[in-house]
């Protein structure tokens, strides 16, 4: 990853690319969207206040909330000032999805899957293995109603083409680097 730094922006971008496929690890698959999402909502503002007159802009920000694959039960990124959830996933087991919606009490979330399916094939599956177990359609609607966008592949790629025309790209590179150091336990005197 250091290496590839020192390469043009194509070489950036095509070592980026690389990580965004379905045969990635999941921890690296995680650690590349967040480094992604945080760059590309960090170019869009909220404009917000307590007051008429003082509406103030704000850039959004993602924050990654512990470690990946922690099996803690925990929401993966968190959007200030929204509030959103992201919870990143490679399955598309409708059962995974309504057991994070359930722990957050059916609150929004939006889920980023590591997938190459269209975002209306994964909705389709998701609602129609649903439906397989639980036959009352207003259940698995009220659950479905709770997914407040799907992050997939293809999204990533597009997102990842507009952080780099904003300039962002080697930010990019550079927190997956941090994040895989954190993530894979790695310190500059490892390489001693």
């Amino acid at each position: 990853m250091q290496t590839v730094g020192n390469k043009d922006k194509e070489g950036i971008r095509t070592y980026i690319l690389s990580l965004l496929a379905p045969n990635v690890d999941a921890r690296l698959f995680e650690i590349v969207s967040y480094s992604i999402l945080k760059f590309y909502y960090i170019e869009q503002n909220i404009y917000w206040g307590y007051e008429l007159e003082k509406i103030e802009a704000e850039n959004l920000k993602l924050y990654k909330t512990g470690r990946t694959n922690a099996n803690d039960g925990g929401i993966d990124f968190v959007m200030k000032p929204l509030g959103r959830f992201f919870q990143v996933t490679e399955t598309l087991d409708f059962k995974k999805y309504f057991l994070d919606i359930e722990k957050i009490e059916k609150y929004p979330i939006t889920f980023v899957i590591k997938s190459t399916d269209s975002i209306k094939g994964i909705q389709s599956k998701l609602e129609s293995d649903a439906l397989k177990t639980y036959p009352v359609k207003a259940i698995v609607t009220k659950y479905l109603d709770c997914i407040e966008e799907i992050i997939n592949i293809p999204v990533l790629k597009d997102y990842l083409q507009i952080v780099e025309q904003n300039g962002l790209l080697l930010q990019v590179l550079d927190e997956i680097i941090l994040q895989s150091k954190v993530e894979f336990n790695y310190s500059e005197e490892d390489e001693d």
